[in-house]
């Protein structure tokens, strides 16, 4: 499957209008925004578990970075609940699960492939600073490759500014417009290296997961 992945082309989805899409696994459902493979695949994707839903043990060979959105995610290292941003490194395992149910945003097979940094940590407590006039960031994750925070933009703010190396924004809450178009509640956004970001926040802000620099030379995926 090919979906969304010509990188070098301006991309959007906007999931919350999406249908979920079952998985292999039962009580667990998808909607896929970017895909280069089959299930085996460089994916950007939503998840959502059904309450007592589970994977069997796995390695990520590629790395696997998530932000859960609503409940709580598990696994043998502990409990995720809303805001906990984790980052898998290549070749980590783990058996993921979820008593109550959650709803994850995911990037899999997304990391330098030397990557073996685990990360764990809760965005709803996490520090905000003022990166630009009217946008507050909280650091996420950052290394020579790529720079993954929150900002979260005040009401009517425009947003101007040339994105090193590309970037991907996923909205949390409130929204913004874009190249004349609306995002939403779990609309997604990619611009290639070399395009510029032009938006402007909606009437209540917007909090929008940021992802910038990595794709000037992006991961292609698992090989066939």
């Amino acid at each position: 499957m090919h979906l969304n992945a010509d990188f070098t082309l301006r991309a959007t989805a906007h999931a919350a209008r999406m249908p979920w899409m079952p998985s292999p696994v039962a009580g667990v459902e998808r909607k896929m925004l970017d895909r280069i493979g089959d299930e085996l695949a460089r994916a950007t994707s939503i998840v959502r578990y059904a309450a007592a839903s589970r994977f069997s043990p796995h390695v990520h060979g590629g790395g696997e970075e998530f932000l859960v959105l609503e409940g709580v995610f598990q696994d043998e290292d502990g409990d995720y609940p809303a805001g906990c941003y984790v980052r898998n490194p290549p070749q980590s395992r783990h058996a993921p699960r979820s008593a109550p149910g959650c709803v994850i945003f995911v990037k899999l097979w997304q990391f330098d492939p030397a990557d073996r940094t685990p990360l764990r940590l809760e965005t709803n407590t996490l520090a905000a600073r003022r990166a630009r006039p009217g946008v507050e960031a909280q650091a996420l994750y950052r290394d020579a490759r790529e720079d993954v925070r929150i900002e979260t933009w005040a009401a009517g703010v425009r947003i101007d500014f040339a994105p090193a190396g590309g970037i991907e924004l996923f909205v949390l809450d409130g929204g913004f417009e874009e190249g004349g178009e609306a995002f939403a509640r779990w609309s997604w956004l990619r611009l290639p290296a070399g395009a510029p970001l032009e938006a402007r926040a909606g009437s209540e802000g917007a909090r929008v997961w940021v992802k910038e620099g990595h794709l000037s030379r992006p991961v292609a995926g698992p090989a066939r």
